[in-house]
């Protein structure tokens, strides 16, 4: 796959050295003068996928010139090339990293155009349907299998499951002493359809051995150095996991084909555990006999302290383990946070619940900091690992500000903490109670 950059990488590339960034967007040196000799083939459809169509007279384009699309814009620019909402917040672009305000997250099935977005690399332009492949292999299989898309699409039984995926630092913001990496507040999360083939069917094509402990996956994004051989990400999830009905090789979202941001054309999800291990532009899964240790699964990344620290503690790898289920939590999508109402008006107030691989069994709401609870009515899941949704009405007794509180119980009946739970150094897990204000006047 060839070296490649996307908008606002572009940008900054040609910002600071035109000719540098027209040999890492198209991995070729270019003519001091022209682009004459080679903008073409892989580095014109690569410059196409980006600005949206070709170059007409790529021959004649100066060396180190920005297309003229790619001047000018700010975040609603981005958010509109990308496909997404205006309203969503751009907090990196290099990766993208791209949250949904919790007003916005109102639908059962989240679009596309709503949907956070939390990549590790840069987006693959060179994908070819017709001879994309999926590799199943490993130390842990009788045999190495390969899978191409017809195959998936034609061989095997299609399964279609509302699945939430939320980015294991969802919430970070709000960690005290700050913790590393993008600062998401609450909106990193989403509730899509997927359909596609349950993993376990391709598995048993493979003959899954008894010493089986862990699968990797291992897909075709370019890493931030531009080093084509350095993987950017390759997580996973136990043999128990991977074998749920509800895990899936996906190509499809919402019915159609999946966005090329989010994966296309084939994605592993796996529901109510970190977006991470539902890795994007899938092209290898790896049958571990222990636990996976590919990119983001040693170290630090996505494993928080077995035990409560005091914030700010450095915590040896030991002393950590890896965030399987998330914790239950919850959304309210309406009304925005800020809402005006006239005395005597009632709200009705509503969101989405989740719990991981759980249920939840209760939602309540507070208007008066957690004093007391009203009981939120609550709908059952569309199917396991789905969101829930919630709705409650409420009074407020006089005028003046006020916040309204959410609060949800899963099946096992952990309820949300009312303030940011477990410090740890890179900011994982936090479920406090999302809360709105809503002035009465």
């Amino acid at each position: 796959m060839e070296k490649t950059r996307t908008l606002f990488d572009l940008q900054r590339l040609y910002a600071t050295d035109p000719i540098e960034a027209d040999r890492l967007v198209f991995g070729r040196e270019s003519d001091p003068v022209t682009r004459r000799g080679f903008l073409r083939n892989a580095g014109l459809s690569a410059m196409a996928v980006v600005l949206g169509g070709s170059v007409v007279f790529a021959k004649d384009m100066p060396a180190g010139l920005i297309p003229a699309l790619l001047l000018e814009g700010g975040d609603e620019d981005l958010l509109a090339k990308l496909g997404k909402d205006k309203g969503l917040i751009v907090l990196n672009d290099k990766p993208f990293n791209i949250e949904t305000p919790a007003h916005l997250l109102d639908d059962d099935v989240t679009p596309e155009t709503r949907m956070f977005l939390r990549n590790n690399g840069l987006i693959p332009t060179a994908v070819d349907v017709n001879t994309w492949t999926l590799t199943i292999d490993g130390e842990a299989v009788e045999r190495k299998v390969s899978f191409s898309l017809k195959d998936l699409k034609t061989k095997f039984s299609h399964h279609t499951y509302r699945l939430v995926l939320e980015c294991g630092g969802n919430g970070r913001a709000e960690f005290d002493p700050p913790a590393e990496g993008n600062q998401w507040t609450v909106g990193a999360v989403q509730c899509a359809e997927w359909t596609g083939v349950r993993l376990r069917d391709l598995l048993e094509k493979a003959g899954v051995k008894k010493n089986a402990v862990y699968i990797g996956y291992y897909g075709t994004d370019t890493h931030l150095s531009g080093d084509q051989d350095k993987v950017v990400i390759s997580r996973g999830v136990p043999m128990g996991k991977a074998l749920e009905d509800e895990t899936l090789i996906a190509f499809a979202m919402n019915g159609k084909d999946i966005p090329l941001a989010h994966g296309f054309p084939l994605r592993l999800v796996a529901g109510g555990w970190p977006a991470s291990v539902s890795g994007k532009w899938l092209k290898r899964i790896a049958v571990r006999d222990k636990v996976h240790d590919g990119p983001k699964m040693t170290g630090d990344s996505y494993k928080v302290p077995i035990e409560p620290v005091e914030p700010g503690t450095e915590v040896p790898e030991e002393k950590l383990r890896i965030i399987e289920s998330m914790p239950v939590k919850s959304l309210i999508t309406y009304p925005k946070s800020g809402a005006s109402l006239v005395p005597g008006q009632k709200l009705n107030v509503r969101g989405h619940a989740w719990a991981g691989d759980l249920a939840v069994k209760e939602m309540h709401v507070s208007i008066d900091f957690g004093t007391t609870w009203l009981k939120a009515s609550l709908l059952p899941p569309h199917n396991r690992l789905a969101w829930q949704r919630w709705s409650a009405e409420l009074t407020f007794p006089k005028n003046g500000y006020y916040e309204v509180w959410a609060r949800a119980t899963d099946s096992e009946g952990h309820s949300q903490p009312m303030v940011v739970p477990g410090w740890n150094a890179k900011g994982y897990l936090n479920n406090a109670c999302h809360r709105i204000a809503v002035r009465v006047k």
